[in-house]
């Protein structure tokens, strides 16, 4: 049976390299972003598969209707991606780049995410993916806001996780935790175990295959985890 999935941040990337290896296997995909010439490019390489929307997360007033639209165009939905999120060095504390981050990997991302439980708690299933990072374990002096918004992602996931056990609902939540990526996501100097996207998207596909509820990628990176918990930093 031909699943029906929608990838929110799907022009570069890890959605983009989502996009395509789903392409490839039963799914029928609506991909988002805000530069609409790389989605219609992704779409054209599978226009039987993907049809596509531009829609920017940060626009709230109009992004639950485009949600709402763009599982109509599906006929349903049984899985969204979540795969849509800032992150800049700001070591100097510029309250534009803090608010920029806030925006969009806190307040758009509990929209999202809120929308999509809500749908699959009418529906009654259901299945949440999002990409969060292994940044969500620490603080960061360089980048203060990223990290913080991705702690605050892993435990808002955490409690709908929670929420669709106490509604006993067959609702999964999995929780995304990269740790490099060769993607624009990737800044600063020294960086190591630098993953191709493709490599990455793999190992999330099967992470949401297998119903995985917490997932690093690549998978190394659940040593990393481990020693940031023990050391709390």
């Amino acid at each position: 049976m031909t699943k029906k999935v929608i990838i929110v941040g799907a022009s570069s990337g890890i959605g983009k390299a989502l996009a395509l290896q789903l392409a490839e296997r039963d799914y029928l995909i609506a991909i988002t972003g805000r530069r609409t010439e790389l989605l219609a490019q992704l779409s054209d390489q599978y226009p039987d598969k993907i049809l596509y929307s531009e829609i920017d997360n940060t626009q709230t007033d109009t992004l639950e209707m485009k949600l709402e639209k763009l599982k109509e165009q599906l006929g349903g939905l049984d899985l969204l991606i979540l795969s849509s999120g800032v992150g800049n060095i700001n070591e100097s504390l510029s309250f534009a780049i803090e608010k920029a981050t806030i925006d969009l990997n806190v307040t758009a991302f509990t929209m999202i995410a809120g929308w999509a439980f809500k749908t699959f708690q009418k529906q009654g299933y259901g299945h949440l993916a999002a990409i969060t990072s292994i940044a969500g374990l620490a603080g960061s002096h360089l980048a203060p806001a990223y990290n913080a918004s991705k702690a605050f992602e892993i435990n808002y996931l955490k409690g709908l996780r929670k929420n669709a056990g106490q509604l006993k609902l067959p609702i999964i939540i999995t929780d995304i935790r990269p740790g490099f990526v060769d993607t624009a996501m990737a800044k600063g100097e020294g960086l190591f175990w630098v993953a191709p996207a493709d490599k990455a998207a793999a190992q999330i596909v099967a992470a949401i295959n297998n119903h995985k509820r917490v997932t690093y990628i690549t998978k190394r990176w659940t040593l990393v985890a481990l020693l940031l918990k023990l050391v709390n930093l």
